[in-house]
């Protein structure tokens, strides 16, 4: 299987390759866009790249399908070459275009730019052999769009010997730990209701790791708080091994996410967990045991589920242990990689 990715994501990208070959499937990971791409690249000399690379490396390693896990010119390359195309699709695309074009892309060039990648996205949907959303929830919405299309869900793994406590890094304690981007609005605007749990425990510090577009629409509210700091990007994943080593709570305050790998983390250290009950969410946690899903914008729900965790320390523990092996029986790469091939002895 020829697999081709965003570089940000080949750390992933690699584990599910890697588990592919115990079931004697033989992979290779490529930077889609160094091999074939085109307008509306910032790089000008890329417009007028042809598929030579593409074509060249189809005929060394001659693959019986392709994997593709953001929507680029690699996959109309592949579907070009009658090459079977698996799109695996980790967001709700389409509500997320729809935020970029009212938040981010508001000039004609802007647009113009949107446009071009829309067009391309969706000659990859409509041409694939088979759409893998990242959750059911998003399957859902994709059968609605495509209803002739093969769907199946398939989930993000995880190697469970990644994650286990280090030390290295102090913070203030008692804590909550969020970890979570703001690249997209949908998601980042519920981080808003923090302004009034900041002064619900003046005792407790908040501590969020994360940066993007939209940290300037949250940041300068949240920042005059004197319990709320802000640690910026971190490396991934020693850095964030640490960081979830020596939170007290893990907390994800979003608006829509469809499978956040960071809940699974923060499970996997044994930690509990706090989440919106949003998207794909409730399917990489268990409600009440692993930790609790609190309803969106209800800043009285996450008060009190915050409450609990913070003061009793032994039900914490509990759920920190139970989310472990929660994550363990259900999203370990084996279990995960032997779903997809499930579904390649499908393709022709």
């Amino acid at each position: 299987m020829l697999i081709g990715g965003a570089s940000s994501k080949f750390f992933h990208l690699k584990e599910l390759g890697d588990a592919l070959t115990e079931f004697n499937i033989e992979y290779k990971l490529v930077h889609d866009v160094e091999v074939v791409n085109g307008f509306p690249s910032r790089n000008i000399k890329d417009w007028f790249q042809t598929l030579k690379k593409f074509n060249e490396l189809v005929e060394e390693f001659r693959p019986d399908a392709v994997f593709v896990d953001r929507q680029v010119r690699f996959g109309l390359a592949a579907v070009k070459a009658n090459l079977p195309l698996l799109v695996h699709l980790r967001g709700d695309y389409w509500s997320e275009v729809k935020w970029a074009r009212e938040t981010l892309y508001k000039d004609l060039i802007k647009r113009n730019v949107l446009w071009w990648k829309n067009r391309i996205a969706e000659k990859c949907f409509t041409n694939s052999t088979h759409i893998l959303p990242i959750c059911d929830y998003l399957s859902k919405i994709v059968k609605t769009r495509y209803p002739e299309k093969p769907i199946t869900t398939f989930h993000q793994g995880i190697d469970p010997k990644r994650w286990y406590h280090v030390d290295g890094m102090e913070l203030k304690h008692p804590c909550v730990g969020l970890l979570q981007s703001s690249m997209i609005w949908g998601k980042t605007q519920e981080m808003l209701i923090l302004k009034d749990i900041l002064e619900a425990f003046p005792n407790v510090t908040f501590y969020w790791v994360g940066d993007g577009p939209y940290r300037k629409d949250v940041l300068p509210l949240l920042s005059k708080h004197d319990n709320f700091k802000w640690l910026g990007s971190m490396q991934y994943p020693d850095k964030i091994r640490e960081y979830l080593s020596e939170i007290d709570v893990y907390a994800l305050i979003s608006g829509i996410d469809m499978s956040p790998l960071t809940l699974l983390e923060a499970q996997l250290m044994k930690k509990p967990v706090i989440a919106t009950n949003v998207g794909g969410i409730p399917e990489l946690m268990k409600d009440h045991e692993t930790g609790f899903l609190v309803e969106k914008g209800n800043q009285g729900d996450l008060i009190e589920k915050l409450s609990i965790l913070l003061n009793d320390s032994k039900k914490a523990k509990l759920m920190g242990d139970v989310g472990k092996q929660f994550v363990e029986d259900n999203f370990s790469w084996n279990k995960i990689a032997k779903n997809l091939v499930s579904v390649l002895k499908t393709v022709k």
